[in-house]
């Protein structure tokens, strides 16, 4: 049972942490005004490029090509 405790807060805690920060994030974002929208927009271009890439299986071959690009990135992860 502490397990699972541990293991619930561990995936609550973050989560609860995104929720009450949300507003606050895109209150800031609006008040940047053209380049708030402008942020969103290059944001929800990426993730459908990310979600195509994964559904394609070009993700990986993106990721190899990104590893022998810049080789240090091998060393984050």
């Amino acid at each position: 049972m502490v397990l699972l405790g541990v293991y619930s807060l561990g995936l609550g805690i973050p989560v609860l942490l995104a929720a009450a920060f949300t507003d606050r994030f895109f209150g800031r974002i609006k008040s940047l005004g053209r380049a708030g929208r402008v942020l969103q927009i290059g944001a929800g271009i990426a993730v459908v490029g990310m979600g195509l890439a994964i559904i394609t299986g070009q993700l990986t071959a993106f990721s190899f090509w990104l590893l022998e690009t810049f080789p240090v990135l091998a060393k984050l992860g």
